[in-house]
């Protein structure tokens, strides 16, 4: 059963504001903190591209690496992904695959281990050698040999790879997985060229990107990339001339970028009061705003293993008193959506369980759950609620959280909220230091399986002492139910969406039931075009599509 680790997840704070001030009126008042938002000292670079057909892309997100063996940061992969092809890819608005590099979706073995995918022809990389299977066996065998930061995604899956024929390829796996193809979509699983890279651990290439994409890097700067159109592309030519991208240093400066003109399309990241200042402007037609649902879910982990929660009234009674709609108005200005299950409603077999069982703001059902396990206000159930500090939007869901406890619970419930530094926070939950938390999760493909497998599997433990050793434990939750883990294997195994799907249903209710995870929302995507600009698109992978906008 595959491993994830949080060392190597892309734990990354929503870009929000933080004005302290404005939590003791929680409850009674609307809270509109400001950003600062005025134009600083050095203003924008203009664009420098304008009339010549390429668009000027402003971000704050700084690539790590350009080396799809490595990349596993949003930053990274939004350029690798538009430098780049996959076998698989998504439909923008969608999360089913349809193929890219392979003409068809894969044959299937009876066992479910070995996958025959059929390959495109004619299809060269940017410094002209031939995409073949050979090529893309190279490209696997790296991805996992190299140990960049995503090799587990496929190492731990991945028994061989080889090529059958010059355009079919076989891998095999160490275990039936139906939800690989998706796998095959992810961003860094893209061929590159056998001639400019090689396999050997720690041999990246950080600074050059060889692929078979619509774009080829033409110069890469700290603080500016330029794309230009590959002309011997196997497909549709992007309809810009090329893209460049700028990379500023603040959100503010992102913003008076965008606001002045200077760039043609603002992405990642902006906070939540600059995002609504352009969405007004848009809706007045000063710009466009284009808004997508995300995959990203925000969640509290509960630490069964720490009391009170070991109690499962406990867990019940903290998921009766949530409340989501007050967390999305105050905290997230409406940019995001209530989620009442781990697994986001982008996919079909998402059940809103939680609000169905538990709803929003049940203060009497909380306080019925906590009198009814022995809790009382001379004997309260008392819960650290830790986030990590570089976050100022966990600060704010905390600290409204504990407003609710203190005004509502009578006494019975006490949340005492904690912070500590990120690298620390994020290396120590493991060890179950923390008895609840405030977290994102950014997936890694898209399929429910990355919303379930790495938050509940376990492949050591037991009722009494919890997991030992397991997808839980690295939550921070120690969550162990060998009924969870059986049902995860089927899953993995089930080829037929119909079975699968009922087989998440059951996962959910359980899920439901020990609240070893409290699902709070859902973000959504927020990207900004001037006027003149279009087909500004994005994919579910929160990727900015680039080759279909123009101007």
């Amino acid at each position: 059963m595959t491993r994830f680790t949080l060392s190597v997840r892309r734990w990354r704070q929503m870009t929000q504001f933080l004005s302290l001030f404005c939590l003791c009126l929680l409850l009674v008042v609307s809270c509109a903190p400001r950003q600062q938002t005025s134009t600083p000292n050095n203003p924008a670079t203009p664009a420098t591209s304008t009339g010549d057909g390429r668009i000027t892309i402003g971000t704050t997100s700084k690539p790590r690496t350009l080396d799809p063996a490595d990349a596993y940061e949003l930053a990274s992969l939004g350029l690798v992904f538009n430098m780049s092809d996959r076998l698989y890819t998504y439909e923008p608005g969608s999360t089913e695959i349809k193929p890219q590099l392979a003409t068809a979706l894969p044959k299937v073995s009876a066992d479910g281990l070995t996958y025959t995918i059929p390959l495109r022809q004619g299809v060269v990389f940017h410094d002209g050698t031939p995409f073949n299977a050979e090529a893309m066996a190279f490209t696997i065998k790296r991805f996992i040999e190299n140990k960049g930061k995503p090799s587990f995604l496929l190492a731990d899956i991945v028994d061989s790879v080889k090529a059958a024929s010059e355009n079919e390829l076989t891998i095999k796996l160490k275990k039936p997985f139906a939800a690989f193809p998706s796998l095959l979509a992810f961003s860094g699983v893209c061929p590159v060229s056998p001639k400019a890279y090689e396999i050997g651990a720690g041999k990246f290439k950080p600074g050059t990107f060889v692929g078979t994409g619509p774009y080829k890097l033409a110069q890469y700067g700290t603080d500016s990339l330029r794309l230009d159109v590959f002309d011997k592309y196997w497909g549709e030519k992007p309809a810009n001339q090329g893209i460049n991208v700028q990379i500023q240093s603040s959100p503010v400066n992102l913003f008076n970028a965008f606001r002045t003109g200077a760039v043609d399309v603002a992405y990642l990241s902006l906070q939540p009061d600059q995002i609504r200042n352009l969405e007004e402007g848009a809706k007045k037609g000063d710009w466009q705003a284009i808004s997508a649902q995300g995959s990203v879910v925000s969640y509290m982990v509960l630490n069964r293993n720490q009391k009170p929660l070991d109690k499962p009234e406990v867990r019940q009674a903290i998921a009766s008193l949530i409340d989501r709609p007050l967390l999305n108005q105050r905290v997230l200005f409406n940019q995001a959506d209530p989620l009442y299950s781990m697994i986001p409603t982008t996919f079909n077999v998402s059940a809103p369980l939680f609000k169905d069982k538990y709803g929003d703001a049940n203060f009497d059902k909380a306080k019925q759950l906590l009198t009814g396990a022995g809790f009382s206000k001379e004997n309260p159930a008392k819960v650290q609620v830790w986030y990590p500090s570089s976050s100022a939007t966990r600060s704010l869901v905390a600290q409204t959280l504990k407003s609710l406890v203190d005004q509502k619970m009578d006494g019975i419930l006490q949340f005492e909220i904690s912070t500590v530094e990120g690298a620390t926070f994020f290396k120590d939950i493991s060890k179950g230091l923390y008895p609840a938390a405030l977290l994102d999760w950014y997936p890694d493909f898209l399929d429910p399986d990355n919303y379930v497998q790495p938050f509940l599997s376990c492949q050591k433990g037991s009722v009494a002492k919890g997991c030992e050793d397991g997808g839980s434990q690295t939550q921070g939750s120690f969550y162990y139910n060998e009924a969870i883990n059986k049902l995860i294997d089927q899953q993995r195994k089930e080829q037929k969406p119909e079975a699968r799907k009922q087989i998440f249903t059951q996962i959910q209710e359980q899920v439901t039931n020990d609240v070893p995870y409290i699902p709070l929302w859902q973000n959504k995507d927020y990207v900004f075009a001037q006027k003149g600009v279009s087909n500004v698109q994005l994919d579910p992978t929160q990727n900015l599509v680039y080759k279909p906008i123009k101007k």
